[in-house]
């Protein structure tokens, strides 16, 4: 299906309306898992043009995605990682695990940015970052689409080196996600110590339900339920 290729139209805004000079754009991995971490990619690239083919990384094939990802970490002006671990999503839950997990990947560049463009509707940063969320960030500006390809590879790679230890699960080819052979093997040996354990498929887990971490919500918050998806998925 053809597409748009991304643009620089929103840090061009930026540069024009806050005097940014440095411009991240920010965007994040394996927040649906149920096992591994989630990993967010900060990359700067200035105003160049990108190069041909970059996009949104779920609309490309696993070998275009991994080319483009060896390209673009020396076409990028910098790039930094940032992960929280799933033991940290279950005890932080997932919003601020996000934000965990940028903020590392933000503080990893060799400068900080004036400004963060956000991929998505929810600003999970905050205060002191000056952000502008960008809905389908990652297929219409340039520096997002670059870190969601990044981001994306890596992560995959971390959960192929996950999962050889634990073959049944088939991280290798399901990053961590839902799957029939990760459900077969959940239901049959439980969860692995990379799996996510205070999230909904648990619940239809009964042998391995006493597994699963409940958190202590502060008074008057509303528990977070964006991301956590049940085992009839």
């Amino acid at each position: 299906m053809p597409y748009e290729p991304p643009t620089h139209t929103v840090e061009r805004s930026l540069r024009a309306t806050t005097g940014a000079k440095i411009i991240a754009g920010v965007d994040e991995v394996g927040r649906g898992a149920w096992a591994g971490p989630v990993t967010v990619c900060a990359a700067v690239t200035g105003l160049r043009r990108p190069p041909t083919g970059l996009t949104d990384s779920k609309l490309l094939t696993v070998k275009r995605r991994t080319e483009l990802a060896e390209v673009l970490r020396t076409w990028v002006t910098s790039y930094a990682l940032g992960h929280a671990s799933p033991e940290e999503i279950d005890d932080l839950g997932m919003t601020a695990a996000l934000r965990l997990a940028a903020v590392r990947a933000l503080e990893a560049l060799p400068v900080r940015p004036d400004a963060v463009i956000l991929d998505g509707k929810h600003d999970y940063l905050g205060i002191p970052w000056k952000v502008r969320t960008v809905i389908k960030g990652d297929r219409s500006c340039v520096a997002v689409a670059a870190a969601s390809v990044i981001a994306k590879v890596q992560r995959d790679k971390m959960m192929a080196e996950l999962g050889i230890d634990h073959a049944d699960f088939g991280f290798a080819d399901n990053a961590g996600y839902p799957s029939p052979v990760h459900k077969a093997a959940l239901a049959e040996r439980g969860p692995t110590p990379y799996h996510r354990l205070s999230w909904a498929y648990l619940d239809a887990l009964p042998q391995w339900r006493h597994l699963k971490k409940v958190r202590t919500w502060v008074e008057g918050s509303v528990p977070e339920i964006e991301g956590q998806l049940g085992f009839d998925f």
